[in-house]
């Protein structure tokens, strides 16, 4: 008999295979882990002033002194204050960057708009101190 039709199926895509007997805590170490690396991109939340050079950073927006959040991606470091103004500070290096971090107790978010509005620097806590 003749087909009028000609089907082409696709194989459907292979799942990682585990090995047998694999313990379920093992098993998270093929679930998708935050970005790493250079190409990283992080946040820190820094209540405390920050003094550039011996003078403190000021929001040139709301002339906010302190409570900021810095966004570091790659070599560069932002700093980010609650009304949502955001600056590139050359004066702060990855290095500083990674000196600030202290606390083992890292929260991952899936993008940087999740993290601003999670820590409340996306505006709605405009000239509002919260530590």
């Amino acid at each position: 008999m003749l087909r009028t039709t000609d089907r082409t199926t696709e194989p459907a895509p292979a799942l990682p295979v585990l090995p047998a007997g694999t313990d379920p805590l093992l098993q998270l170490q093929y679930e998708p882990r935050p970005a790493n690396g250079p190409g990283a991109t992080r946040c820190l939340s820094h209540p405390h002033e920050l003094a550039l050079g011996g003078i403190p950073a000021t929001c040139s927006t709301c002339r906010a002194r302190r409570d900021w959040l810095l966004i570091n991606h790659g070599r560069n470091v932002w700093i980010r204050c609650r009304c949502s103004n955001q600056w590139l500070e050359p004066e702060i290096s990855r290095a500083d960057f990674d000196a600030l971090i202290d606390s083992p107790d890292v929260t991952n978010y899936t993008s940087v708009e999740q993290c601003l509005v999670a820590l409340g620097f996306d505006g709605v806590f405009s000239g509002i101190y919260l530590k």
